[in-house]
């Protein structure tokens, strides 16, 4: 499915495809959506240049070129524009002044400007109000008057979530009276927050939507998700409790906001189901996503995939769901299970199970909550790769789903 483009007017500088095998590509940030990217941009020939200050990057261990610097430091973009030909970045925090510097002499993406409304809550949930997706009601706090008033206690109870580098589940409060904000505003750090009302959730599911400069979109299947402590868990797809009225406004909703953005790469929206079935947009991610992964088994065409395309300039074509899936996220609190000293997990009972395909991110030291890699279940149909992915999690010692 794709829209139709923009304008000749508003769309950006026409660019010649970087075709398979001619250029070497940049990605900041070396983690694990940085490895895939390398794997995929591989893949199709190009080499990749990473920059990311840790040595012991999962992507720059996969990459031929490991830039070993702070995203900020000059020379070593510097050697980024002089070694490759577009630059993307693999998560939302790189800087985006990095970005626009950058973009000033390659093609980059996403642009800077997506990247910054991402990056901000208050400036995220304006965005959704401009485009006209649905979220939830909500309400900027950056002193103690806001967290004291009226206008802020017509939304409890709420969640409280710094404006800034809130993920997974850090950064962020439950308040129930308007008497505990100012004491959880102070706790965040005084810092400027967004109250989103709390709202009556049924479901939790994600739309991917890659973009071209040419303003035609294609979307991976909408994804259903189940998080805990903040966490993305489980990802199945197709979506077991979504019906097909739903699935098809949020890939519109996502869609309009792409547009809304001028938006170029793979941008995720998080989107909750009401009891009442409408949607709201919880946020979005303007990279590939955790509740994606399952794509690389799963689909003709992955997440990383499209993310190399819209980079390069490369056609875009709508993947193909080949096999119905489930992912489940391994953090290192697999490691711990038995004990207080680490301990590899039994892959190899996991592994005699049909269908398992087991993605680990390169990471020597697994600590409780950090993403280690993914297990994906692929089957004929849904209920057999639920049934697996249900006995891989007992096996590992996973709660049920």
């Amino acid at each position: 499915m794709s829209a139709a483009p923009l304008p000749p007017s508003t769309l950006p500088r026409p660019l010649a495809p970087l075709l398979p095998g001619s250029a070497m590509l940049g990605v900041l940030g070396g983690g694990q959506l940085g490895r895939m990217f390398v794997h995929a941009a591989q893949t199709h020939g190009y080499r990749v240049a990473v920059l990311e200050p840790d040595d012991a990057s999962p992507a720059g261990a996969a990459a031929e070129l490991h830039l070993r610097a702070p995203y900020t430091d000059s020379a070593a973009l510097a050697q980024l524009r002089q070694a490759c030909a577009a630059v993307t970045t693999e998560f939302e925090n790189v800087p985006a002044a990095v970005l626009r510097e950058l973009a000033a002499t390659l093609p980059v993406s996403p642009p800077a400007d997506a990247v910054a409304v991402c990056q901000h809550r208050a400036l995220e949930k304006r965005c959704f109000v401009q485009a006209g997706v649905p979220c939830a009601p909500h309400r900027v706090i950056e002193s103690a008057a806001d967290a004291g008033s009226a206008a802020a206690a017509a939304l409890l109870p709420g969640i409280l979530k710094t404006a800034r580098l809130g993920y997974d589940g850090k950064g962020q409060a439950g308040v129930a009276a308007i008497a505990e904000l100012p004491a959880a505003w102070a706790a965040l750090g005084a810092v400027p927050c967004v109250l989103e009302q709390r709202l009556p959730l049924r479901h939790e599911i994600s739309v991917i939507v890659a973009r071209g400069r040419d303003g035609v979109w294609v979307h991976l299947p909408v994804q259903q998700n189940l998080h805990r402590f903040g966490i993305l868990a489980v990802t199945q797809v197709p979506p077991p409790d979504i019906d097909a009225p739903t699935a098809a406004q949020a890939v519109a909703l996502a869609a309009r906001l792409a547009q809304a953005l001028d938006y170029v790469g793979v941008l995720c929206v998080e989107f909750f189901v009401l009891q009442d079935g409408s949607l709201v947009a919880n946020e979005m991610a303007p990279r590939p996503h955790n509740s994606g992964h399952y794509s690389i088994d799963a689909c003709d065409v992955s997440q990383f995939d499209l993310q190399v395309r819209t980079l390069a300039g490369l056609p875009l074509v709508a993947p193909r769901l080949h096999s119905p899936a489930v992912m489940l996220n391994l953090l290192g609190d697999l490691w711990f299970a038995a004990g207080p000293e680490p301990r590899t997990p039994d892959w190899a009972a996991v592994l005699a199970l049909p269908g398992v395909h087991l993605h680990l991110y390169g990471k020597a030291e697994p600590r409780r909550g950090r993403k280690m890699g993914h297990l994906t279940v692929t089957a004929a149909d849904a209920a057999g790769a639920r049934a697996t992915a249900l006995r891989a999690a007992a096996l590992l010692g996973l709660p049920a789903f």
